[in-house]
């Protein structure tokens, strides 16, 4: 059985197996936990997200899929990269949304991971309202068949932990 830990603070400081990048679709980088991710991780996750794209992603990632990299300068052995989908008011793009965190749990088995630190997909610059986002993300985390141990949801600010908090009990 899976255990959900929540933390509030920045993911690129935790020590698990792998820590998830809410990247855009181009896998070289951005603003936000992508930024914060590839300027800690160094230059090695950049390097492989450009052999990844150049291989098989040209077009960039699709939304709701995963990969992996290493996780450079990490205290993590990979980085998992999900695009998260841009919040629509007018379209149900929640399926999208919980197939990040479902992606990115599948790649984790692939991998051996049994630690995994989530960020909340998509509540940045993506406008996902964070009430909604929590609900999906912690309901994707519970029904998961995986073999990952800890799913640890690590939120940026004290509004957003105490959101995830109300999603769990």
């Amino acid at each position: 059985m899976t255990t959900i830990e929540l933390v509030q603070g920045d993911i690129t400081r935790e020590s698990v197996d792998a820590i998830v990048n809410a990247a855009n679709s181009s896998l070289l980088g951005g603003g936000g936990v992508d930024g914060a991710i590839h300027r800690r991780g160094g230059p090695a996750i950049l390097e492989e997200c450009r052999k990844l794209r150049a291989a098989h992603y040209g077009r960039g990632l699709p939304t709701g899929r995963a990969v992996a990299t290493t996780a450079g300068d990490l205290d993590a052995r990979w980085v998992i990269h999900t695009v998260g989908p841009v919040y629509s008011a007018t379209e149900d793009r929640s399926a999208l949304l919980a197939s990040c965190y479902r992606e990115s749990l599948r790649v984790a088995d692939e991998l051996g991971a049994r630690t995994v630190a989530f960020p909340a997909i998509s509540t940045g610059v993506y406008g996902w309202p964070m009430d909604d986002g929590a609900r999906i993300a912690v309901e994707t985390a519970r029904a998961a068949d995986t073999a990952v141990e800890e799913v640890r949801f690590v939120l940026f600010d004290e509004r957003a932990y105490e959101v995830f908090a109300g999603r769990l009990r």
